[in-house]
């Protein structure tokens, strides 16, 4: 079977691109771009065939077909050449049941995706492996690109810097100055990126990021870039594979600049072309209140939207006010009965923690989604028997000063009520045998 695929204008103007052009916006309206499959080719395989060779291919050996996105290049992004994919064997993370949090808060059947137990450790991997693959077959080809670009408030940055660095091609990175955590900062700086430090915001550092774009030679790895977006959609993939091809009844996301509400969207609405699943969930997109331009927006039912100068959060990752994939995640959120909610401070802090100490290691965005979580749970929107999916984004492993300040009680204008700090004792067996016996109940 003879699979291409291309960029096609998502505001509808019928424009399209070959994928191997240089190109994020449509020459024409202006719109953003999105990769468009040959539907009725890959139909001629029947939806059991595609499930038999996703399944035959999940986690194995063969290069790259065991990855969890390359296992998929058919609905991915065929037109790039085995020999040219930079594949770190991404995806394929756990699903983790969070049976004591879940009863914690009235639910019988809540999962949360790991997507941080990922090479770089967050889910951007999923998408840079295929931009940064397509970007070695255009080199392959003899396009003139020198440098891939994006901006960043962590994760990417860490992502486009080890899968740049693999195939050997330079990377560019732009951070604001003081707002990622050391963890964060540490990963591009490790694998050889450069990487400048703004003194401005992530919006600040997009729009120079944008700017420099549209110089030869440079290609930009941001969402804006929807091959990005092709293998962040194979989340919707794993997830309903790891389930015996079941959906569930609900996904929670957080969002930022929105790009993986698209690509979670995207994936389950392919998988249901093709016949592989019958229905649809629900989607939540989960919003610092400190940066929700979208929740917004939802409060008004998507009829205004109104871009804003994100505060300070520690969801530091989705500290967005100007969503750059916006209108694609409302036309998405609209079409899968979508609801979106914020979080406080408090509130994601305090619920990172509750997870925490039911096995978790969460990290503050994933705190933002689990927060809006229990708001559903304890309204009655979600059901007991509901199966919800809580995607985890990051490992909380990049946010050290996060957990630390929880935990001794640094963080502004949260209680802390699960602080946990250690004891320091002397090293007298007695008294360490009494503080034990008084503190384990």
């Amino acid at each position: 079977m003879q699979l291409t695929a291309h960029f096609q204008c998502a505001s509808g103007c019928g424009e399209s691109y070959p994928l191997n052009q240089v190109i994020y916006r449509c020459e024409v309206c202006d719109g953003l771009l999105e990769v468009q499959h040959d539907i009725q080719q890959l139909k001629k395989k029947d939806a059991k065939s595609w499930i038999d060779l996703f399944d035959a291919r999940y986690m194995r050996t063969n290069f790259p077909y065991g990855s969890g996105v390359w296992g998929k290049k058919e609905l991915v992004c065929p037109n790039v050449d085995d020999e040219n994919v930079v594949s770190m064997f991404e995806g394929g993370t756990n699903l983790f049941w969070a049976e004591r949090f879940g009863r914690q808060i009235g639910l019988d059947d809540l999962w949360i995706k790991q997507c941080g137990n990922s090479h770089t450790g967050s889910f951007k991997d999923l998408g840079m492996t295929v931009l940064v693959s397509m970007v070695k077959q255009m080199l392959f080809e003899g396009k003139p690109i020198k440098a891939v670009i994006c901006a960043s408030t962590g994760d990417t940055s860490a992502a486009l810097s080890a899968y740049a660095a693999a195939a050997g091609i330079p990377s560019v990175i732009l951070l604001p100055r003081d707002k990622v955590s050391t963890t964060q900062l540490i990963q591009p700086i490790a694998n050889g990126a450069l990487t400048l430090a703004l003194k401005t915001d992530f919006d600040g550092c997009m729009s120079i990021i944008q700017r420099l774009a549209k110089t030869e030679g440079f290609y930009l790895a941001n969402s804006m870039n929807s091959l990005r977006i092709e293998g962040q959609k194979t989340i919707s993939f794993e997830l309903v594979q790891q389930f015996d091809w079941n959906v569930p009844d609900w996904v929670i996301i957080p969002g930022g600049n929105l790009g993986n509400v698209t690509a979670l969207g995207l994936g389950f609405l392919m998988m249901k072309d093709l016949g592989l699943v019958d229905k649809l969930p629900r989607i939540v997109c989960a919003q610092s209140a400190r940066a929700n331009p979208l929740y917004r927006s939802f409060k008004t039912n998507f009829e205004e939207f109104d871009s804003l100068k994100a505060e300070t959060t520690l969801a530091s990752a989705i500290q967005i006010g100007n969503p750059v994939s916006v209108w694609k995640a409302i036309k998405i959120l609209k079409k899968f009965d979508g609801i979106v909610e914020q979080a406080t401070e408090s509130e994601l802090t305090e619920a990172v923690a509750q997870a925490d100490q039911t096995g978790l290691f969460n990290c503050p965005h994933t705190g933002v989604a689990l927060a809006a979580l229990m708001k559903l749970a304890q309204s009655g929107q979600i059901q007991r028997r509901d199966r919800v999916i809580v995607i985890s984004t990051a490992s909380g492993l990049k946010f050290p000063d996060f957990k630390i300040g929880y935990h001794e009680k640094t963080l502004e204008g949260v209680e802390s009520q699960y602080a946990n700090s250690p004891v320091a004792l002397d090293p007298d067996y007695d008294d360490i045998r009494r503080t034990i016996d008084q503190l384990i109940n």
